[in-house]
């Protein structure tokens, strides 16, 4: 690993440029600007406190600034698991009738999974989310980042925000990935290294070869987790891999941004040729070590699934890893596709029934056991080997709990195995 420190020049960032367009003038790292925003997404449980803020800044009967610009998802409580979820769920719809706001309340799954895959998220946007892994849209080059509810309920009323623009750090990732070493591996070590807050309102800019080499979903992963390294947003500048994964969405290719070569910047580099699997240890995201040095560990849970390692990639990794074998005794794993069109991929592949054949349950597309909400909570004492992006005391139930971070590949080897196995080991 390689700190250095960009040198003086005029050039501009990606970031900086999607700032300068939001804003109308140009805008460099510590300006202070109003942007224009181009996507605001609530969903379920941040919602309701932004249509409140809204009604109180705006008045009751007040119209949003552009129902067109802002995207409503139900995917934290769903179905609705308490009177609490289900009134809430209840307020957001009639909110969304009353506004002419799209609502995804039929369960599609994970806002940061349905945001890009359903075309509201394009490159060179300024999005906001009241959920703070918005981030995860930086994958495909737009400026993403979770906000507060009464940002929200401002953005609401007005359609912009006032923003400082951060400065870049970017992140080169050389070198090639070994067998069974994922991108969740390569962030896990980068957060290891930088520190919960080593990037503390940074704008995390993944780059390099090994990067150029990883499909959207791959590049979801890294940049959903920005924000535990205390990330401002997370982006991949766009490239093929970007314009095949929006094909369906993007016609004007033109309007693709990307970052001068001579915009100032900090730069780290790894080198991934020797990566092993990575384990964030209890309780904290940026406890990390590579799997040989992880202690032997029996797991009384697997979760498979998340906005961070839903997607079908990551299922057909972990079933290709766990084969025909059965769950090990006394482990139970929880197995949810991160939307219903990555289910349904799931489904028509065989692996809802190579999952469920094996003994675990495949749930609908949801967040699930992620937050500790609606199912599969932790009791004391036990331990959850994860593919989500969190680990903190009580964040999957019982705070005497134990969270472990994973990829997917660890988690199907470790399923089958009764502990935390490395699966190039099987």
């Amino acid at each position: 690993m390689l700190a250095v420190m960009g040198q003086t020049m005029t050039g501009q960032t990606l970031s900086e440029k999607i700032f300068s367009r939001a804003s109308g003038k140009e805008a460099h790292t510590g300006d202070f600007v109003m942007a224009r925003i181009d996507r605001a997404m609530i969903h379920d449980i941040t919602g309701p406190l932004a249509v409140k803020g809204f009604y109180e800044i705006a008045g009751q009967g007040a119209r949003v600034w552009d129902p067109s610009r802002i995207v409503i998802l139900f995917d934290h409580q769903v179905p609705a698991d308490s009177l609490n979820a289900a009134q809430n769920h209840q307020m957001l719809r009639a909110f969304a009738r009353e506004q002419g706001i799209l609502n995804y309340d039929v369960f599609c799954g994970v806002c940061h999974q349905v945001m890009p895959e359903k075309g509201h998220v394009l490159p060179g946007q300024l999005i906001i989310g009241t959920d703070s892994h918005t981030c995860t849209y930086g994958a495909l080059g737009a400026f993403a980042t979770g906000v507060g509810s009464t940002d929200m309920a401002s953005a609401f009323a007005t359609g912009k925000l006032w923003f400082m623009v951060p400065q870049t750090l970017r992140l080169q990732v050389e070198g090639r990935l070994p067998a069974m070493v994922t991108s969740k591996d390569v962030v896990l070590r980068i957060i290891g290294d930088i520190g919960a807050d080593g990037a503390t309102y940074k704008a995390c800019e993944f780059a390099g070869p090994a990067v150029s080499r990883m499909n959207v979903a791959e590049r979801m992963t890294m940049t959903n987790m920005a924000i535990e390294m205390g990330g401002k947003a997370g982006l991949v500048e766009p490239d093929r891999a970007t314009l095949s994964y929006l094909k369906r969405w993007l016609a004007d290719v033109a309007s693709i941004l990307c970052g001068d070569q001579d915009a100032v910047v900090e730069e780290r580099r790894w080198n991934v040729d020797h990566l092993e699997p990575q384990i964030a240890m209890p309780h904290q995201v940026d406890n990390v070590k590579p799997i040989s040095q992880v202690p032997q560990t029996k797991v009384d849970q697997v979760f498979l699934g998340s906005c961070t390692n839903g997607r079908f990639e990551d299922l057909k990794l972990a079933a290709e890893v766990m084969g025909s074998e059965p769950l090990a005794r006394g482990v139970r794993m929880i197995v949810i596709p991160a939307s219903r069109e990555e289910y349904l991929k799931a489904l028509r592949a065989g692996l809802v029934e190579q999952f469920t054949e094996a003994g675990a349950m495949v749930e609908s597309a949801c967040c699930g056991p992620c937050m500790g909400g609606s199912f599969g909570l932790l009791g004391p004492g036990e331990v959850s080997l994860s593919t989500s992006n969190r680990n903190f005391v009580g964040r999957q139930g019982s705070p005497k709990a134990f969270v472990y971070l994973c990829s997917p590949a660890v988690a199907g080897a470790s399923a089958i195995t009764g502990q935390i196995t490395d699966p190039r080991d099987l």
